[in-house]
């Protein structure tokens, strides 16, 4: 992320569905989460407004509604909401972080497997 900028849980929502498709519009972002969410299109739309002066998300004006489109890459913001999530919670130790997980029996032996094959990639790669 260029800016280093928290989303909040709503953002994270409007977030996945501009990253899932794009451009959107207000009401296509309503209909799509009135499932998920009692949001108006004055909320959302307002939620975009934040957005849009955070730099995160951007709009084209040119048609007959606004379309909506991310500023920022999926990728970018899940690093960098691991990175601040990590420092905050357990001081930077991704062992601190596995070994709460561990403790609290969070992890099947799917989620133990697939730990130790990211491991073998990472020492491979650090090699």
């Amino acid at each position: 992320m260029s800016k280093k900028t928290n989303l909040s849980d709503g953002e994270w929502k409007l977030m996945k569905l501009l990253w899932k498709k794009s451009p959107r519009t207000v009401a296509n972002m309503v209909d799509e989460l009135k499932d998920d969410t009692a949001w108006t299109k004055g909320t959302v739309f307002m939620m975009l407004t934040r957005m849009t002066d955070k730099g995160i998300v951007h709009f084209d004006d040119s048609g007959r509604s606004k379309q909506y489109y991310p500023s920022i890459e999926k990728e970018d913001a899940v690093l960098f909401e691991t990175d601040s999530f990590l420092n905050k919670v357990y001081d930077g130790s991704v062992g601190m972080m596995v070994a709460s997980m561990v403790g609290g029996k969070k992890l099947s032996k799917d989620d133990i497997n697939e730990l130790y094959s990211i491991l073998e990639r990472a020492e491979k790669e650090a090699e």
